[in-house]
């Protein structure tokens, strides 16, 4: 009842609020200045009468060390500044606004935490860093479309008994090397190293609210409900007590992944708050972090109570200095936005030309669409169909997705890979990563009725991820009157078309030996029975492990496949025509991009018959039928003028 009470409140007095007239403070020391001399804690709270600062020796119990009253400067900042040195104490602020103190919270702009997260603490950040941390690079990165994307939850990649590692569901799980599978094979660190793939894609690991830190294994979650963006998660760390472990955790795992030449994404979720009225945004502000709808209520386009208004000044400068600490004290290598769409065009474009300006090579991507309606207008947001409007920001395509494996809004519909009819012009338009194509029939799409990319570095192309089923799932629902060797046929297809389509490559962990999470869909807080990665599924695939490595190395090895223009895409690719249904043949210009191979040949076979197809003899196989080519012998041997096309088979030849 006092919640609803609340919250009808702050809807009439809402109304009536112009967010627009709230100064703006410019400086860039929100949050806590550190020196053994002294600290300076300063908040933005404009509608505040009084503020105050509360000191403490731990970060629970009622063990406080002082308070603290704030002093109200220009622009809505509160600043109180202590002079005796503060480190390892940790912090709370609360503010009086209308008459009434908040609760005690921590400021937004916070870098370090105590156990769950509610309260800040003193670290001296230096001392944070790992031996020969000012040594760290990142892998260079010399195109988006160069990079080929692992997307992994920290917790799977290691919590399952057979990978060997010793710190599980730990940050410095994936410091370790030398682990091993019950087969001997290598797991985590040395088996993305072995993959090949050029980037780790990490599910949010900033401090997120449902799970317990004091104790992590008692429930699992994603992580997609933001508590501190700005902060490591704590049930990752070996001491979620001490604010510093996870800070120098996290920086060990960036290093240890640099060492090996793979960058390190984030997966950030700046489009809503776990909490809402008690989120620490509104304690200090209320209401001018969120946007509202027409009612004055907060509006929803997230489905998750709340979305975040970044249109407005001071939520778009914690975005960009968010982004920008990340990169500059974690030396992360790209973001990946979460319903990138609820956020505004102008508030991205910024993040994307600052994060260019210290980091030319950083990679940023993003979900273009939302899971409800917005107030702010499509035309001003980050929307796919506005990805031609957005500066060096790619987007997931959904069309090659489901044009692949099927709708993942309907469990039973198949795709190419499974054998659907009609859906060769969705996969022709992912092949081109979206971008204008004179051959894509756009009429037929099965989202896009038009381009929407124009660069094949705007498109990520790919077939799973965390959300919905995983492919092997995906593959067992809908095409489950297929044997399993058909399904694993399937599954090879899918992957080829991602690895050898235009635009950035994007994987999801464990599909290289065909992990499967038991026919759950969602599973962000399903047990670690569903959501471990097993290792030992890389003996049982050894072969669709092997072929996948092949994939990638091939995708490195040959630049025709990483084309990165609009114009050399238009130019470069020629599809066959009239072709059966559930057949598609294309040839790629690989002069135009300066490759090895002239001119590339590839078949792909999207229906239960074999198919027979004219091929020259000048050709040279490299993969028949889902199966790499060993040998020049064996190349030979396969040279014909008709090929024998299997189902649901990829098949690339070559001229060179």
């Amino acid at each position: 009842m006092l919640i609803t009470f609340i919250t009808q409140l702050f809807s009439a007095r809402s109304q009536s609020i112009d967010f627009s007239k709230y100064p703006v403070y410019s400086g860039k020391d929100l949050g806590i200045t550190y020196s053994p001399q002294r600290s300076n804690f300063r908040i933005w709270a404009p509608t505040a009468s009084a503020a105050e600062l509360k000191l403490y020796h731990a970060g629970t119990g009622n063990n406080a060390a002082g308070v603290f009253p704030m002093v109200k400067g220009k622009n809505g900042v509160w600043l109180a500044t202590v002079y005796t040195d503060q480190k390892n104490k940790f912090y709370t602020f609360r503010v009086k606004i209308k008459g009434q103190w908040s609760d005690e919270t921590t400021d937004p702009w916070v870098k370090a935490v105590g156990v769950n997260g509610k309260r800040g603490v003193v670290v001296d950040l230096k001392e944070t860093n790992p031996s020969d941390w000012e040594k760290d690079r990142s892998p260079v990165l010399n195109n988006p479309t160069d990079a080929v994307i692992y997307e992994l939850h920290v917790r799977d990649a290691s919590i399952h008994e057979n990978s060997g590692i010793k710190h599980k569901g730990k940050f410095l799980g994936l410091t370790e090397t030398g682990t091993k599978n019950h087969a001997g094979q290598p797991t985590g660190l040395d088996h993305l190293k072995e993959l090949g793939i050029t980037h780790v894609h990490l599910l949010p690991s900033f401090d997120f609210n449902s799970i317990d830190e004091s104790q992590p294994g008692a429930k699992y979650n994603w992580g997609y409900d933001p508590l501190h963006y700005n902060v490591p998660e704590g049930s990752y760390a070996t001491n979620p007590y001490d604010g510093a472990v996870r800070i120098k955790e996290f920086k060990q795992m960036v290093q240890a992944f640099h060492q090996q030449g793979i960058g390190v994404i984030m997966d950030v979720v700046y489009n809503h708050t776990a909490l809402t009225e008690k989120s620490n945004f509104n304690q200090l502000v209320p209401g001018y972090y969120y946007r509202q709808d027409k009612d004055g209520k907060f509006s929803n386009a997230t489905a998750c109570g709340n979305e975040t208004a970044s249109e407005r000044p001071m939520f778009r400068k914690f975005m960009l200095e968010s982004v920008l600490y990340w990169v500059q004290e974690y030396h992360i290598d790209g973001f990946r936005f979460d319903l990138m769409g609820v956020h505004d065009i102008e508030t991205m474009n910024l993040i994307s030309k600052e994060l260019h300006k210290i980091k030319p090579d950083i990679l940023l991507y993003g979900e273009g669409w939302t899971a409800g309606a917005s107030p702010l207008p499509d035309s001003l947001r980050a929307l796919k169909a506005n990805t031609a409007r957005l500066d060096r920001i790619a987007a997931f395509s959904d069309d090659i997705r489901d044009g692949i494996k099927g709708s993942v809004f309907e469990h039973a519909d198949k795709g190419f890979a499974s054998g659907k009819k009609g859906m060769e012009e969705s996969i022709k338009f992912g092949i081109t990563a979206s971008c204008p194509h004179p051959q894509v029939e756009y009429s037929k799409v099965n989202y896009s009725k038009a381009p929407w990319a124009t660069s094949p570095a705007q498109t990520v192309s790919y077939c799973e991820c965390h959300d919905n089923h995983v492919l092997f799932d995906k593959l067992a629902i809908s095409a489950k009157d297929a044997t399993p060797e058909q399904r694993e046929q399937m599954h090879r297809l899918a992957l080829s078309i991602v690895l050898t389509s235009q635009g950035i490559s994007f994987l999801h962990a464990g599909t290289e030996f065909m992990r499967t999470k038991q026919g759950v869909e969602n599973s962000y807080e399903s047990p670690d029975s569903i959501n471990a990665i097993n290792w030992n599924l890389k003996k049982e695939y050894q072969g669709m492990n092997e072929y996948l490595r092949e994939l990638i190395q091939l995708r490195k090895q040959h630049p025709a496949f990483r084309l990165r223009s609009a114009d050399a895409i238009a130019r470069g690719i020629k599809f066959k025509e009239k072709m059966p249904d559930g057949m598609i043949v294309y040839e790629i210009d690989g002069k135009l991009a300066g490759d090895s191979w002239s001119k590339i040949l590839i078949c792909l076979v999207g229906n239960k018959s074999d198919i027979a197809y004219p091929v020259d003899r000048t050709w040279t196989p490299y993969i028949i039928n889902n199966k790499r080519v060993k040998s020049d012998t064996e190349a030979k041997g396969q040279a014909a003028e008709n090929m024998n096309l299997s189902p649901f088979s990829f098949s690339l030849f070559y001229l060179e």
